[in-house]
């Protein structure tokens, strides 16, 4: 029977389902969700089964779990935040707003938040793989730098219109067949009504896909790790602003011309739309943050 640690996973492995644009009858195997979920095949099977009993999933005797299809009939609600998802935001959101300094004491932490060691250290372990903390020489932790700040968000943005629209015009740049129509999916999906209905979190890393997906067809492994870095950092911002559901139709637009372009071998046209697809978003974005939805009064 599925406990809340098993329906979290199940809510976790939707959300791979839906933004991965896996499509119906695909086969999802316990050992490729291993290393996405980060815990062990037994509670992954639990929480295969519990979709299965949706209807999400397909279970077929002997050989696995396959996708039955997110018809609007059979599509539970958009995975739940687990405790430690809510922490982790809490954290981004006291450093953002300056209610936590630039180090941050474990002991301290625990009493702030009213969680044992062994949970603050599993969300201080996820924090620093991503890049914005880091153990001091002595004790505690530094945080690195974020967005914060408008001027940040314009150099975030100034950085990728620098690297992304170049990583198409790469020498190394190979269109791969199955990157393309994973985007392709996951840009359809959104436009065809997803861009009303899918959960904030759902629609950032459709996004974020989408970007790091274009930066891995450049060939160069340094843009796709600088992509998905720029990406980690903006995804702590972008869930503290007010989703404007009217932009992400016309940002969705944009990214399927984006992929017309590639699709049809009009690679220089693509660099071309990409570079004004970011200054756009720049545009739109930084003035956002002036206006309050992101960034904290400085008085």
């Amino acid at each position: 029977m599925a406990n809340s640690f098993h329906r979290q996973l199940a809510g976790r492995i939707l959300l791979h389902v839906r933004t991965a644009g896996l499509a119906e009858g695909h086969h999802l195997t316990e050992a490729s969700l291993e290393a996405l979920l980060g815990t062990s095949r037994a509670p992954i099977r639990v929480a295969l089964a519990h979709l299965a009993d949706e209807g999400v999933l397909r279970r077929v005797p002997n050989r696995g779990f396959y996708v039955a299809g997110l018809a609007e009939g059979h599509q539970p609600v958009a995975s739940p935040v687990s405790e430690d998802e809510r922490i982790y935001l809490s954290i981004a959101d006291d450093r953002l707003s300056g209610r936590l300094g630039p180090t941050l004491n474990e002991n301290e932490a625990m009493r702030r938040y009213a969680i044992p060691r062994t949970r603050l250290r599993r969300i201080i372990d996820r924090i620093a793989r991503e890049g914005w903390i880091e153990r001091r020489e002595g004790r505690g932790w530094s945080f690195m730098p974020l967005i914060d700040s408008v001027q940040a968000y314009r150099e975030n943005y100034e950085l990728r219109q620098i690297l992304e629209p170049a990583g198409l015009l790469a020498s190394g740049f190979r269109r791969d067949a199955a990157i393309m129509t994973r985007l392709r999916t996951q840009q359809e999906l959104i436009r065809e009504g997803g861009w009303k209905t899918l959960a904030q979190f759902e629609l950032f890393e459709m996004n974020s896909q989408f970007h790091e997906g274009l930066a891995e067809m450049s060939g160069n492994r340094f843009l796709l790790g600088v992509v998905a870095r720029q990406n980690q950092l903006r995804r702590l911002i972008e869930y503290r602003q007010n989703l404007n559901r009217e932009q992400v139709r016309d940002q969705n637009d944009e990214h399927i011309v984006i992929l017309t372009e590639l699709e049809n071998d009009r690679i220089e046209a693509a660099s071309d739309l990409l570079a004004s697809h970011l200054e756009r978003a720049k545009l739109r974005k930084a003035r956002g943050a002036m206006f309050g939805e992101a960034f904290p009064d400085p008085a």
